[in-house]
């Protein structure tokens, strides 16, 4: 779901390093496009997309925090995920070109060509150590911290096909949004 990156001067007495950039990974911010856009004209929004099935999944599986409630229940996540797909379609029509969609699974099968891709429009050199991420010593705080540590891997692409037996409640929330989420 969305990642917002934010080049605002206004802000700059709310970071701590002095970098041009600051990035808000929240999945949450795809809700608060619109205001994101009237405060921060200039702000670049990403939006990474993963098969809705495999993400339900994926959501389902960790135990987050307040303000996700809907992740413990198949059919509210696939309701959840189905309404995503429905508001950003109407972020591409009302901001044409202002949202980079990135489809996690190409990321995966081809992740140089990918970056690339996201830090030119971006506006932003390509560097080696984007392909080693997994080589980082900084500490990272997120519920995918363990992959992170991993160089990008496939395996996980199709973990949710084990469970299809039990997901109907999911595919039936995601509705329209099961074949037409790209």
């Amino acid at each position: 779901m969305a990642n917002t990156i934010w080049r605002a001067p206004r802000a700059a007495r709310h970071r701590r390093l002095a970098r041009p950039f600051f990035i808000d990974k929240n999945p949450g911010n795809f809700q608060h496009i619109a205001l994101i856009h009237l405060l921060l004209p200039n702000a670049r929004v990403i939006d990474v997309r993963r098969d809705p099935m495999a993400n339900g999944v994926a959501l389902y599986r960790h135990l987050l925090g307040d303000g996700w409630s809907f992740a413990c229940d198949l059919g509210d996540i696939g309701r959840f995920y189905r309404d995503y797909v429905l508001l950003m379609a109407h972020f591409d029509a009302v901001l044409p070109g202002r949202i980079h969609r990135v489809i996690y699974e190409d990321l995966v099968h081809d992740t140089e060509k990918q970056i690339r891709r996201l830090l030119a429009r971006l506006g932003l050199p390509y560097e080696d150590a984007c392909l080693k991420f997994h080589e980082t010593e900084r500490a990272v705080l997120t519920p995918s911290a363990a992959q992170v540590r991993r160089p990008v891997f496939r395996d996980g692409l199709d973990h949710w096909r084990r469970f299809e037996p039990w997901l109907g409640p999911l595919e039936a929330g995601l509705g329209p949004a099961l074949a037409d989420w790209r």
